[in-house]
C-alpha cells in the first residue's frame, strides 16, 4: 500500500522548491493538491511514499523525475472558448480592426496547458475569415507556450477524448473543427493545427526569443504567483507587445501592479488590457 500522506516538513520544502522552480506559490494547507497530483507517480517512479518522492526530487538526484513532478504541478485541463468573451471579442471588435492594419497578426497564448485556448483563438480567426472573405491575408501566427514539454507534445497532436470535447465545445465546432482519429478519440483538423506553434517556455525566464505580439493571452495564470512575480511577468508582456497591444486575464485578475503599463478598456461584456504607448 502506498503511503499518500504528505508531512509537514515536506510540504514547506517542496513548496519552497516549487516557488524556485517556476514561481507557483502553493500556500497553506494545499497537502490535499499535493496528493491528488503526485499519486500516479508513486507508481511510475516504485516510490513507497509521497514523502520519500518530495525529497528525492527537493534534493535535485533524478533530473527525469523532477520534470515530471513539475508537469503533473503545473498541467491543468482547461475550457474551449473559456468564458465566451474574448473569443466574442476577438471576432466582434479587435480582429477586424487589426485587419484593416493589413499586416500578419501575431497572437500568444501564454501556459497553454491542454492546448483548448490555442486551438479556440485559431477558430475565432477563421470563423471570422469566412464571415469576411479576403481579411487577414497576411496570415495568423499563434504561439502556445507552456512549463510541460509532455503536455506540449500531447497538444500539438491535437487529440483529444469526449470528456474534453465536452467542455465548452458546441456541436457545430465539433463537427467543423475536428476528424475520427485511428485512436478512437477526435483530431483537430489540419488547417486549425497549421495555425498554432506551441514552444516550451518557462514564465520566470526571458521572453525575448518569441518576437512582439499584437494580443496576448495569458488567463488565468497570474493568480499563482507571488505579488512581486506577477509584476515581473507583466512588465516582461508589456515588453513582448507592439504599442496598443491587447492582453486578457483571467477573469478574476487584475494589472494592478503593472497599471503605469496597460490601460484597462470595458467591453460588454468583459474587459481587455491594452499596453500604454
Amino acid at each position: 500500500m502506498k503511503n499518500k500522506e504528505v508531512s509537514a516538513e515536506n510540504y514547506r520544502a517542496f513548496g519552497r522548491f516549487l516557488e524556485q522552480q517556476c514561481g507557483i506559490v502553493l500556500g497553506e494547507n494545499k497537502q490535499y493538491l499535493v496528493r491528488s497530483r503526485l499519486s500516479s507517480l508513486l507508481y511510475q517512479y516504485d516510490f513507497d511514499d509521497i514523502d520519500t518522492l518530495i525529497d528525492t526530487t527537493v534534493r535535485g538526484h533524478r533530473r527525469d523525475l523532477l520534470q515530471s513532478v513539475v508537469d503533473a504541478m503545473t498541467t491543468n485541463e482547461t475550457l474551449w472558448f473559456r468564458d465566451g468573451y474574448p473569443f466574442d471579442l476577438l471576432i466582434r471588435q479587435l480582429l477586424p480592426e487589426f485587419a484593416a492594419k493589413n499586416r500578419r497578426l501575431r497572437v500568444w497564448s501564454a501556459a497553454c496547458s491542454s492546448g483548448q485556448e490555442p486551438y479556440s483563438i485559431a477558430m475565432s480567426c477563421l470563423e471570422y475569415q469566412r464571415r469576411n472573405p479576403g481579411a487577414l491575408r497576411a496570415g495568423v501566427e499563434i504561439v502556445a507556450t507552456d512549463l510541460s514539454s509532455a503536455m506540449l507534445a500531447k497538444c500539438e497532436q491535437g487529440l483529444y477524448d469526449e470528456l474534453s470535447l465536452a467542455r465548452g465545445l458546441s456541436a457545430e465546432r465539433r463537427q467543423q473543427y475536428f476528424d475520427v482519429h485511428a485512436s478512437g478519440m477526435m483530431q483537430v483538423k489540419p488547417e486549425v493545427r497549421r495555425m498554432v506553434s506551441f514552444r516550451s517556455l518557462n514564465l520566470l525566464h526571458t521572453y525575448t526569443g518569441l518576437g512582439r505580439f499584437d494580443i496576448v493571452f495569458c488567463r488565468n495564470v497570474l493568480i499563482y504567483f507571488a505579488p512581486e512575480i506577477k509584476q515581473k511577468i507583466l512588465q516582461q508582456i508589456a515588453a513582448q507587445l507592439q504599442p496598443s497591444g491587447i492582453l486578457f486575464l483571467g477573469a478574476s485578475e487584475s494589472i494592478s501592479s503593472a497599471s503605469d503599463l496597460f490601460s484597462m478598456v470595458k467591453c460588454h461584456p468583459g474587459l481587455y488590457y491594452q499596453r500604454k504607448s
